[in-house]
């Protein structure tokens, strides 16, 4: 059975562990993505981001997306781990490799993945800042059909 190509932890991520399951002998590029909590988001001062996933759904729309990017670009392989629970600033919260003959089609699948997974996947992240308040966001572009609303997470229910 084929290792699953996306996956979510709730700890840290063993990057050269990723990147060895991309290696194959007729691959020429190995492109990666790293995002990173950073200090700071929309003039505010962060002080650490969580993020929530609703894991099934997930799952499924990321295989989707990678599945995609290898029918699209005609990589060889590709790789997405998404973090969920509390993070710190530099910490990693999402990763993504793709290896491919050529760096061209590496550079643009790897692109089209991380875009995919930001808009297509049900994460939610809520930021804490240094002034004491917190807040969900990016939350609205994540909308999903009537079956689905009722494993929306909490913070989302209205």
């Amino acid at each position: 059975m084929e290792d699953s190509l996306f996956s979510i932890s709730s700890s840290g991520v063993n990057i050269e562990e990723l990147k060895e399951k991309l290696t194959d002998r007729s691959a020429g590029a190995l492109v990666t993505f790293e995002g990173w909590v950073r200090d700071h988001n929309e003039g505010k001062q962060v002080l650490s981001l969580e993020y929530e996933a609703y894991e099934a759904l997930c799952k499924n729309e990321a295989e989707l997306i990678l599945q995609e990017a290898k029918e699209k670009f005609g990589i060889i392989d590709v790789h997405c781990v998404h973090r969920t629970g509390l993070l710190k600033i530099g910490e990693l919260a999402v990763w993504v490799g793709v290896s491919s003959k050529h760096r061209g089609a590496a550079f643009d699948a790897c692109r089209y993945v991380i875009d995919e997974i930001k808009t297509r996947l049900p994460i939610w992240k809520k930021e804490t800042y240094t002034n004491g308040s917190s807040g969900w966001v990016n939350c609205q572009s994540h909308h999903h059909e009537s079956a689905h609303e009722e494993a929306v997470p909490a913070p989302l229910r209205r």
